[in-house]
């Protein structure tokens, strides 16, 4: 979303290396030096990659909307740098390998996967499309994606899973009110969700300025999506509905600690996954509490300007987890060359949030299996040209970090 300086230097230099070169061209005519305006891609299909989604989500999207899924928290530089961080490492390219059979599943949590993608939580997606969650679901069913679903989702969990025709996982924002945590554990179960998703990184408010600028610019009131003017998740929320919430008063209680998790543990018995951590210190605690995989996560950037991306936590967390269980991770994936380096830096499988949403609202359920296509092509590109033609061949040899100036 944001362009690093060494990336702009870069184009720059490449521009102005073509430049001294006039003599391979002929001299550019005043229409032809006119800057164009991109076409406007007629079908999902002819979306080039996953971040021209962006621009066509902010073409379809009120403003508010769009601030809400652009958003970071402070000056947004952990959002930037999630993506950011990826150009650090370079691969390790290999040149003898048998790539007559190119294999991208794995075998997750006991599932057979097409591809180490799946869809991360977002919420609120009927704020992007009419179709929301079920078009989400209706891509995920569509491409073999394993979808995990937002406790702020807009539809419930139910009608979620009919659409997906596989169980979904459930995101858990626990509330402040035991209650009500519990209610959500037992809907989850009841609706045939295989695991329970604890996000640990959602304490308290968040700085969310570009969401309050774009709100700012939007002429509409508050109350056109949001009845009553409530933006309190559990208030409007489909899966708290049936629950008492009069005690909820935060996402997540301020005791979050081991003992919670243990509480947790006791009561979910379909697998459960933390989410949320970024040191190997946590990712060694959420084993021994009873986790059955982690997610490396800040929240795309958006609760905390800790600056430190997800991929540069990456290496920690799988050293800590020994090979124990799965370790995930979300957070400024946009190429298929960023999935091949999260799995040779020990990822099992990575998860896509934004680009989920900006395919979502530029063509529905068409633009989120597009932008699952799109890094599914990319990364099999990458696996040839690298030498590589299983997931398994990814390993931690195959990345280096750059030694390149910043």
């Amino acid at each position: 979303m944001h362009n690093s300086g060494r990336g702009s230097l870069t184009r720059r230099l490449f521009i102005g290396g073509i430049a001294a070169l006039p003599a391979l061209w002929p001299p550019a005519r005043a229409a032809d030096a006119a800057p164009r305006t991109p076409p406007v891609p007629a079908s999902a299909d002819q979306v080039l990659n996953v971040m021209e989604f962006e621009r066509l989500a902010q073409e379809a999207l009120p403003p508010a909307h769009f601030g809400y899924i652009a958003t970071g928290a402070d000056d947004d530089r952990t959002v930037a740098r999630n993506h950011d961080a990826f150009g650090h490492y370079e691969i390790r390219a290999r040149r003898f390998a048998d790539l007559t059979h190119l294999n991208s599943t794995r075998t997750v949590l006991g599932s057979s996967w097409t591809s180490p993608l799946y869809l991360s939580a977002v919420s609120a997606m009927r704020a992007f499309h009419p179709d929301a969650e079920v078009a989400v679901a209706r891509a995920a069913a569509a491409r073999g994606l394993q979808m995990m679903l937002s406790t702020g989702s807009s539809t419930p969990v139910e009608a979620v899973e009919q659409a997906c025709a596989a169980p979904v996982w459930q995101q858990l924002y626990p509330t402040d009110d035991w209650a009500v945590t519990s209610g959500l554990v037992r809907r989850a179960a009841s609706a045939g969700c295989t695991a329970v998703v604890l996000t640990v990184d959602s304490h308290g408010r968040r700085n969310n300025e570009t969401l309050l600028r774009a709100m700012q610019r939007d002429g509409r009131s508050c109350t056109d999506c949001h009845p009553g003017n409530s933006h309190d998740m559990w208030r409007r929320g489909p899966l708290f509905a049936g629950l008492d919430v009069s005690r909820v008063t935060a996402l997540a209680p301020d005791d979050l600690t081991v003992q919670f998790l243990d509480r947790l543990r006791a009561i979910v018995k379909s697998r459960l996954i933390v989410k949320g951590i970024v040191t190997g210190e946590d990712a060694a605690l959420a084993i021994e509490h009873g986790a059955d995989a982690i997610v490396v996560s800040n929240h795309g950037g958006r609760n905390e300007e800790t600056l430190r991306a997800t991929i540069d936590s990456l290496p920690e967390v799988a050293a800590a987890a020994r090979g124990r269980v799965p370790v995930f991770l979300d957070g400024g994936i946009r190429r298929g060359t960023d999935v091949f380096k999260a799995l040779a830096l020990g990822a099992t499988a990575v998860g896509i949030g934004r680009p989920q949403a900006w395919g979502l609202a530029a063509f529905g359920q068409a633009g989120v299996e597009a932008v699952a296509d799109i890094l599914n092509r990319e990364l099999g590109a990458i696996m040839r040209q690298a030498g590589t033609p299983t997931l398994s061949a990814i390993t931690r040899d195959r990345v280096v970090r750059s030694q390149a100036p910043a």
